[in-house]
């Protein structure tokens, strides 16, 4: 689950809300990134369970939000009941291009 604060500012182009209303339904792929690696195939070719797989990033550092492959937001790793969820810290205001 992602939990994004509300905007402070209106979407540039939404002033009537109609244009905006055509977009609510169309569905984005989001990804939650804790980190990436660069591995040779001989490497992950010897994966099995329980191998480990080290990340460029600190356990306790931030998780990207992305959102179709544009990075959107940074946050935390947090618990909701069972399940694992992001709780999003930053905006970013510019996503990479």
């Amino acid at each position: 689950m992602v939990q994004v604060p509300p905007r402070s500012a209106p979407i540039a182009g939404a002033s009537d809300g109609r244009n905006l209303d055509l977009l609510m339904n169309v569905s984005l792929v989001v990804t939650a990134e804790l980190g990436r690696t660069k591995m040779p195939v001989r490497d992950i070719l010897k994966l099995a369970v329980g191998s480990v797989i080290e990340l460029d990033r600190l356990a306790s550092g931030p998780v990207d939000v992305l959102v179709n492959d544009k990075l959107v937001a940074r946050g935390e790793v947090v618990s909701v009941d069972e399940n694992f969820g992001v709780r999003v810290q930053e905006i970013i205001d510019k996503p990479n291009a």
